[in-house]
């Protein structure tokens, strides 16, 4: 007999499917859902229902009241800093938006982040950028995507935590989600902008020289290249479909 789902995988399956619904637009802001619907229509416990709506209630994106039901909540209610929140928008959402949007608050918190990072990175921080984009050239010269994507991920991760500033290192999920979002949606060039991976090399060096100025104007340049390649990508889309 074939393997049956775990409780676990339920659980992610129903969350996924109640979640990208409300992102998406086809479960509308103020539309009501009950347990018993949610445990028919997909086939589980009323347990399982219920874990997935709590799920969702701390993302924000529905609320659940006695007597009430479980409410679908309007955009402007939603933890848009969850990464999960991300990921589903990117997926079936306005995608083009949404990275713009992200793009704008990196702007917002990465460049301090790198000039704190050159005033606080540690040797082995230092390493590890420039391990990280090594690796970029390399994988940007193979076209591995994916392997670059994991590479860029590390920098940008690496950067946030060597600020020693706990509000940015929270951001890491963000970012990572925009980088793989671009990635897995096909907004990556096959062959990544040497220009770019030029940009991580200045921030990684001016944090090892301990330049903050230098490494907040390359890490501003980086985001700004990005949302450019983002916003020419969607153009080009929408011509397309014209």
């Amino acid at each position: 007999m074939p393997d049956q789902p775990t409780v676990g995988a339920l659980h992610e399956s129903v969350v996924t499917a109640l979640g990208t619904g409300v992102v998406s637009g086809r479960r509308p802001a103020g539309s009501v859902l009950t347990l018993e619907a949610i445990s028919a229509e997909h086939g589980v416990s009323r347990s399982v229902a219920r874990e997935a709506v709590r799920v969702l209630e701390s993302m924000g994106l529905v609320e659940s009241r006695r007597r009430v039901g479980i409410t679908v909540q309007a955009a402007d209610r939603w933890n848009v800093f969850d990464p999960v929140v991300i990921r589903w928008r990117l997926e079936v959402g306005d995608r083009a938006a949404q990275l713009i949007s992200l793009s704008e608050l990196r702007l917002g918190f990465e460049p301090a982040a790198a000039a704190l990072a050159a005033r606080r990175a540690s040797a082995h921080q230092c390493r590890l950028m420039a391990t990280a984009v090594s690796d970029m050239v390399v994988h940007g010269r193979t076209g591995d995507l994916d392997a670059y994507l994991q590479a860029d991920k590390l920098f940008h991760q690496t950067l946030l935590e060597a600020s020693g500033n706990e509000m940015f290192r929270a951001l890491t999920g963000v970012v990572a989600e925009v980088l793989t979002g671009r990635t897995h949606h096909g907004m990556m060039p096959s062959k990544p902008n040497i220009d770019a991976i030029a940009l991580h090399d200045e921030v990684a060096r001016a944090i090892r020289m301990g330049e903050e100025e230098h490494a907040e104007r390359a890490m501003r340049a980086i985001i700004v290249e990005s949302a450019a390649a983002i916003t020419e990508d969607t153009g080009a889309a929408g011509d397309d479909d014209s």
